[in-house]
């Protein structure tokens, strides 16, 4: 039994070491305060191989897993800005193994295009990646339309807005600009724009069969003119 260990343990060095002369590591910026850290094949900088990790600030998670051939396989987690777990997901499976409960103040809110009483159960939409980690590409496509690039960012804020259809797809994606004396402009996005992956979703439920919802998640304008998540304590996402 011994011996089967040690062979093992042996194997599995050898595949890390093989593993580690044909790739190399690679950090790239994903948001003003998100950098991700990754392996990239040698003979091929744009295909993912090994382990994966999205930091934000200096060292705290907020998604780690693997890829293979530039596809997520195995186990991830995703965890909020405070490093505390929200999801855990196998893409192996496809299965959505942990999902946190929803934390009072959270940027995100949720709109089920029903009508609800007090007997219904409605099931909120889920996105693989978490309620952080999975809703930063909404956030990084946009940036601020260069006709209001002068406006005082730190007296507007953002709110995005998606709508999920019962199929669990992404059917609008809007922007809001939100100011002093009432001031609200909805940008468009175009739905080409985000990955298929961002696409996807797990439908909201009411009483067992998917229903259309929307969630709004509220934002504030960076100096750089971009939008990140509105706070970070502890209703954070």
């Amino acid at each position: 039994m011994l011996k089967n260990y040690l062979l093992m343990a042996v194997a599995i060095l050898v595949a890390n070491i093989a593993l580690a002369q044909d790739t190399k590591q690679k950090t790239t910026r994903l948001t003003d305060s998100v950098r991700e850290v990754y392996q990239v094949l040698k003979t091929d900088k744009n295909t993912k191989q090994g382990l994966y990790q999205a930091v934000y600030g200096e060292a705290t998670p907020v998604a780690a897993g693997s890829y293979h051939a530039d596809n997520r396989v195995g186990i991830w987690r995703f965890f909020d800005s405070h490093g505390r777990l929200l999801q855990i997901y196998n893409y192996d499976t496809q299965k959505l193994e942990f999902e946190a409960p929803e934390v009072t103040g959270s940027d995100l809110h949720y709109f089920a295009d029903v009508t609800i009483d007090s007997t219904d159960v409605v099931t909120k939409p889920i996105k693989i990646g978490g309620r952080y980690y999975g809703f930063i590409p909404y956030l990084k496509l946009f940036r601020i339309p260069l006709d209001i690039w002068d406006i005082d960012k730190t007296t507007y804020t953002a709110a995005v807005e998606l709508l999920i259809s019962p199929m669990g797809r992404l059917a609008y994606y809007r922007v809001h600009i939100l100011g002093p004396d009432g001031y609200d402009r909805v940008i468009n996005m175009n739905l080409t724009l985000p990955n298929q992956e961002d696409k996807i979703f797990f439908p909201a439920k009411k009483n067992g069969e998917p229903v259309a919802c929307r969630i709004v998640i509220q934002a504030r304008i960076t100096g750089r003119g971009y939008i990140d998540f509105a706070t970070n304590n502890t209703g954070a996402p």
